[in-house]
């Protein structure tokens, strides 16, 4: 990890259920850095729910939204972001987030994000009748995406949050010193 910044940020990328706020939240704490949640960002600038925005725009209004808060995040620094699952959809996207800081890919087996995800009514895309083969579907498509973007890929299926917070903290920790 011999990679320089001008502008420090973390990302963490992954599928949804991945863990990236839980970690994130903790991670900007443990460094001091701000936290940022795409998601509950878009919901600020909304106004509304991230379902209601799907359901009134789309996904593609959505990611157009997306893209938008990548590119004003990016801008900034020292910050912790928990990305959506899909922000690697769009190349300015995966180039605004290379540019600008150290990005983390936790990477976790469709059927551990589905035993995450399965209650939860605030995800649109899982929003169908197999909410199971739609994560085995997103992963297969976006897998090579995260690993393209990340300076790091974690196996989230292996190691618990704090465990995954500890490799963190001593790999972006080691970012910060130089």
């Amino acid at each position: 990890m011999d990679k320089q910044y001008g502008t420090k940020n973390v990302y963490l990328v992954g599928l949804m259920g991945a863990g990236k706020t839980t970690i994130g939240r903790s991670l900007a704490r443990q460094l001091d850095l701000e936290f940022v949640d795409t998601d509950r960002e878009i919901e600020a600038r909304t106004g509304v729910s991230i379902p209601t925005v799907f359901e009134i725009e789309g996904e593609d209004g959505f990611r157009k939204r997306e893209a938008q808060v990548i590119a004003d995040l990016s801008r900034l620094s020292g910050q912790v972001v928990a990305t959506g699952g899909g922000v690697v959809l769009r190349s300015e996207n995966r180039a605004n987030l290379r540019a600008s800081g150290f990005v983390v890919y936790l990477d976790v087996p469709p059927y551990t994000l589905w035993e995450r995800t399965r209650h939860d009514r605030n995800r649109p895309l899982l929003q169908v009748d197999d909410p199971l083969l739609k994560l085995k579907e997103l992963y297969s498509q976006r897998d090579p995406l995260y690993r393209e973007v990340a300076d790091l890929v974690v196996d989230g299926s292996r190691t618990n949050a704090q465990g995954i917070l500890q490799l963190l903290i001593k790999e972006v920790g080691e970012q910060w010193k130089r």
